[in-house]
């Protein structure tokens, strides 16, 4: 046996995979763009994430990074919600690209390969009733269930010592 320390003989006995996962909860700086890259869909979006902090000096402060996201999906029907303002939560990859900015500057820009998204707030100054506008400015309405075929409490007949717990 070697004389390395124990933790490291554990280390290259085991076999670990490398995972590199952000997660962002931010809004939406403008609706989402649906693209067809090679039959395949993709949903391009970017979300702001701003902190507040107060600096030495007891000011408030902000600072926002924004994170450009593709979501490569065959499910595009999130698309007529992902609306400027929405609060959204993504994950996925994250990968930095440098860029030169038009004044001749080095820029970084941060963007995530999206595996989830969800909505987890409500439009900011909007209202969602069940109406999702589409790009073609058309809406869309969500199928309402029919208030009969919700059971009352007189309907069930079932007797309460079946309960299954």
């Amino acid at each position: 046996m070697t004389n390395l320390p124990r933790q490291t003989i554990l280390s290259t006995k085991l076999n670990f995979k490398v995972m590199i996962k952000l997660q962002v909860i931010g809004n939406l700086g403008k609706d989402c763009i649906t693209n067809t890259v090679n039959g395949k869909s993709v949903i391009n979006f970017s979300v702001a994430h701003t902190e507040k902090f107060k600096d030495a000096q007891g000011n408030q402060k902000d600072k926002t990074i924004w994170v450009e996201c593709a979501y490569w999906t065959d499910r595009t029907g999130i698309a007529p919600y992902l609306k400027k303002g929405q609060q959204v939560y993504a994950d996925g990859t994250p990968e930095l690209r440098t860029y030169t900015k038009n004044d001749g500057t080095p820029g970084v820009s941060l963007t995530l390969r999206v595996f989830t998204v969800q909505l987890i707030g409500g439009k900011t100054g909007g209202d969602y009733s069940g109406v999702a506008p589409t790009n073609e400015g058309q809406s869309y309405q969500q199928p309402a269930v029919p208030v009969s075929a919700v059971p009352s409490a007189s309907d069930i007949t079932e007797p309460v010592d079946d309960l299954p717990f």
